[in-house]
Formats: C-alpha cells, structure tokens, sequence
C-alpha cells in the first residue's frame, strides 16, 4: 500500500481549479479526494480520514463556511485552508471564526498553497509532541518520571522501554484527545510502515497493562485515526 505525507480533503467547484490542484497536490505524495460542492464533500468527511481540508467558500448545495462549521462540529482540531475569490475583510474574519488555519484570496500560487499547507501541518504536527524539557507527567494516580523511564503507582515502579516511555509520553501529552497514529509513528519509529504500526500495536498493549491498576484509565483505539488516552475525572 502508498504512503502518503496527507491525507487532503479539497472542495472546489471550478472543475479546472480543482483537477490542477488535485493533481499538483498528489504530485507532492498526498492523497486527495476532490469534491464539486460542500454536501458531497460533507460525506466523505464522516466516511473516510483525513489530516487537512482545502475549502472553497462559495460552492453549491453547501457553500465552505457551512461545511466548515460542520466539520469543527466532529473534529474541533482539524486543519482548513479556504479558498475565495473574495477578498472582503468581513469574509475573512468570518472564516477565522469558525477555525480556519488559513485563508487564500484567488487567484494564488500552488506555490503559495503549499507552503501554507506545510507551515500549518508543522505547527500540528509539533502540538501532538510533548516538550524536550518536562520531566515528570502525572497520569492518574501514576505518575512517570522521564530521567529513569520509570511508572510509578503508590511503592510499585515499572522502568519502560525506550519507545514505551516515547508513545507514553505522547499520549499524555495529548490526554483525552486522540493522537493521530502516523504522527506517533513517524516521531517515535522513523516511519508508519506496516511493521512499525504493528509494532506500536504491541507497545499499546503493554502500556494498557502498565496503567491497570487505575480504573479510570483507558487506552482506546480510534478507528480510522489512532489512539486516545482517557483519564476519568
């Protein structure tokens, strides 16, 4: 199966704009999915998964700004760019309300999407990461203690792996909120391969029975995305 860097969803209803960006995009190595109007691309939102949206404001049946809303509804962290022929001032604030991560007056550059489209994936990218210089996460009633790699529960004390310690560190960094799985991937194993995945598959495991002894805690897997670490109030 490819590997893809993104998984984007773009809808356009200029049917040229729309086939030139699709295929300059999946020249980079994305996958697209491209939609003429905001209704068909609503429901692919809810049937398929993807790491960012391109939106053109003004569409049939349902125009950007609608399907934005839509979408922040189910997926309050996922990134979208609009697309507009207007460059109204009063378009533009109503865009960043929603959400949006970026807003590209047409006509534009696939120069200039691209590098917004980078810029936005690396500050998403880098949220989803705990920082270099936290030492002691509290999960719980465990807490780890990163200089020894060590879980400690009450006197018990388990020292993790390397990787056990990285995908730890990760989820809780992102508590109850869902890690995307190519994102843990890349930034623990180096790629999201087949074998790596069912690697982290195995990681997942041990660190759901490291984190037993507290029943308000749970490893959940997110079809379709990756994993959440729940920790109930």
């Amino acid at each position: 199966m490819k590997e893809y860097k993104y998984r984007i969803l773009l809808a356009e209803d200029d049917t040229n704009l729309g086939t030139v960006l699709k295929d300059s995009l999946e020249l980079e190595d994305n996958y697209v999915e491209l939609f003429m109007d905001g209704e068909q691309a609503w429901k692919s939102f809810n049937k398929d998964d993807f790491d960012l949206c391109i939106l053109d404001v003004m569409m049939p049946i349902k125009d950007g700004f609608t399907l934005a809303k839509e979408i922040k509804k189910v997926a309050p962290n996922m990134p979208i760019i609009f697309l507009t022929a207007k460059s109204m001032k009063e378009d533009k604030l109503e865009g960043f309300k929603i959400g949006a991560d970026d807003y590209i007056t047409k006509p534009f550059s696939f120069e200039e999407l691209q590098l917004r489209l980078q810029a936005i994936m690396r500050r998403v990218d880098s949220a989803m990461l705990p920082s270099a210089n936290q030492s002691e996460f509290t999960i719980g009633r465990y807490t780890y203690i990163d200089n020894d790699r060590a879980l400690k529960i009450g006197t018990e004390s388990t020292k993790l792996t390397t990787k056990e310690a990285e995908l730890l560190k990760i989820l809780t960094h992102n508590v109850n909120q869902v890690v995307d799985r190519d994102i843990a991937l890349k930034s623990i194993w180096g790629n999201d391969n087949y074998f790596t995945g069912r690697s982290m598959d195995v990681y997942i495991t041990k660190l759901r029975k490291y984190l037993k002894e507290d029943e308000k805690i749970e490893i959940v897997n997110i079809h379709g995305q990756g994993f959440k670490l729940i920790v109930k109030d």
